[in-house]
């Protein structure tokens, strides 16, 4: 399935935030921004709502000192029990290193994995790049098309108004 995309390409980042709020002001909807750098405030221009990716730290840091608690108790208290110390079985202050290193552990894997899996960053064989020159210095603006692509005429002209130096028109494949 191949999609058409109207591409501003913008010499500065404020005036690609400027340009922005101009467009969606104007009722268009971005597709996405792309940039050689993170701009501050693009996610506020953007309408990007706040990302859940503490929730998850939090269930995941839960997940993890849940199971080593459950670990250790069982370990030292049922499979094989051994008293170290004079210590009973069930002695909660001992697992206090075993835990906080296994709820540091499942934290930070699970953010990897659930980042990775919600933006689609996974390695892969074949990036879509919508613009090489947004690697290096130009900042792109890519703005969906429909089928028929009759709408670029007149985004272009909103694009120029709003300080694109150039607009294009790209096909890309979406697999």
């Amino acid at each position: 399935m191949t999609k058409q995309f109207a591409l501003g390409i913008f010499e500065d980042e404020d005036v690609l935030l400027h340009a922005v709020e101009n467009v969606r002001a104007a009722g268009v909807k971005i597709y996405d921004v792309f940039s050689p750098y993170p701009v501050h405030g693009i996610d506020d221009a953007l309408g990007i709502e706040r990302s859940r990716l503490p929730i998850a730290a939090f269930f995941f840091g839960l997940t993890g000192l849940s199971f080593a608690l459950w670990m250790q108790i069982y370990m030292l208290g049922f499979d094989w029990p051994m008293i170290i110390g004079g210590k009973p079985h069930i002695s909660l202050p001992a697992f206090i290193p075993v835990a906080f290193e296994l709820t540091v552990f499942f934290t930070c894997h699970g953010m990897a994995l659930t980042f990775f899996t919600i933006t689609g960053l996974y390695p892969r064989f074949k990036t879509h790049v919508m613009d090489v020159r947004a690697t290096d210095d130009k900042f792109v603006m890519a703005i969906e098309l429909d089928e028929t692509g009759s709408q670029f005429s007149r985004l272009t002209q909103l694009l120029r108004d709003n300080g694109a130096s150039e607009v294009n028109q790209k096909e890309m494949s979406k697999n």
